[in-house]
């Protein structure tokens, strides 16, 4: 298993690598398949009831909804429709496939946060067909029946698939715990792809205002430090970190995908620049446990 520290690295260089070979973006089409592998792998290793919820869970999902449309305000506010919308999809996303898998090297509660993976991401799957057409300004049922055959594809189908293979085969339980380095370096791959992909659409749109990118930045930042502020405010005593790290590291892969299909790869850079915000400070927090907890 990789030390905190080579996690670290291992991040930030998936990083400098994906702005350094834009050419990469043509790959970018493995980005749904390998968001679809690592939600197969958390789903797979996840008993979850109604039991399993907490109070607190409720009021991050709540917040989390808050947070989408507190962006989309934001951004219209400071530049405009495009930098509302970018702002929308970086809060709108829910909780993140790593969150738990990030919480368990932080030696915290695991079981917390897979809950409220699975809460968020439920939810607001179930919500973005309705949401999406509104927020776009294209209501009509066309837009809804493609963005819930998006939602169903990317995160239901390997809900589905996961509960049918532990059906068939219960020794697959052992999976997720066997390949977490696996569904690490997937993790690392999907960050070096939508590095790519930003750092190709920057390029070759040299005409979109600087102004504009530093907005839709400094929207994703508030955004990011507001969801881990008030997320750690949530979890009250009892868990600080778990309400922090589900509120703020986002699953915003899953909601680039849907910016880069239904919106245009200008709004994407909500959520890719969330990915760096993110990151950066889940960076910051494994170096710090790995610090103090070698």
């Amino acid at each position: 298993m990789l030390s905190g520290f080579a996690r670290t690295a291992a991040i930030l260089t998936a990083f400098i690598l994906g702005a350094l070979i834009p050419q990469a973006h043509a790959a970018a089409g493995a980005i749904q398949w390998l968001i679809m592998g690592m939600l197969f792998l958390v789903f797979l290793g996840t008993t979850w009831t109604f039991q399993s919820i907490h109070r607190s869970q409720v009021v991050l999902l709540a917040a989390n909804l808050l947070m989408g449309f507190a962006g989309l305000a934001l951004g219209w506010t400071v530049g405009g429709r495009e930098v509302g919308l970018a702002g929308f999809f970086a809060g709108i996303a829910p909780t993140a496939a790593a969150a738990p898998v990030i919480i368990s090297f932080m030696r915290r509660n695991v079981a917390y946060v897979t809950a409220a993976f699975l809460l968020t991401n439920v939810a607001v799957s179930a919500l973005l067909p309705v949401l999406l057409p509104w927020v776009l300004g294209e209501i009509d049922a066309t837009l809804f029946r493609r963005v819930a055959g998006s939602v169903a594809l990317l995160i239901f189908a390997p809900m589905a698939l996961a509960l049918l293979v532990r059906r068939l085969h219960p020794p697959s339980l052992a999976w997720p715990g066997r390949l977490r380095d696996v569904s690490f370096g997937a993790w690392m791959a999907t960050l070096f792809l939508v590095m790519a992909n930003a750092s190709h659409f920057l390029r070759m749109q040299s005409d979109v205002p600087r102004l504009v990118l530093v907005q839709i930045a400094a929207v994703t930042l508030t955004i990011c430090v507001t969801n881990f502020a008030l997320g750690r405010w949530i979890g009250g005593r009892a868990y600080p970190a778990e309400a922090s790290q589900s509120l703020g590291q986002k699953n915003t892969s899953f909601t680039l995908y849907l910016a880069l299909v239904y919106a245009s790869p200008l709004v994407a850079l909500g959520p890719t620049c969330y990915i760096l915000w993110h990151n950066l400070w889940n960076s910051w927090q494994l170096h710090r446990v790995h610090r103090t907890r070698p």
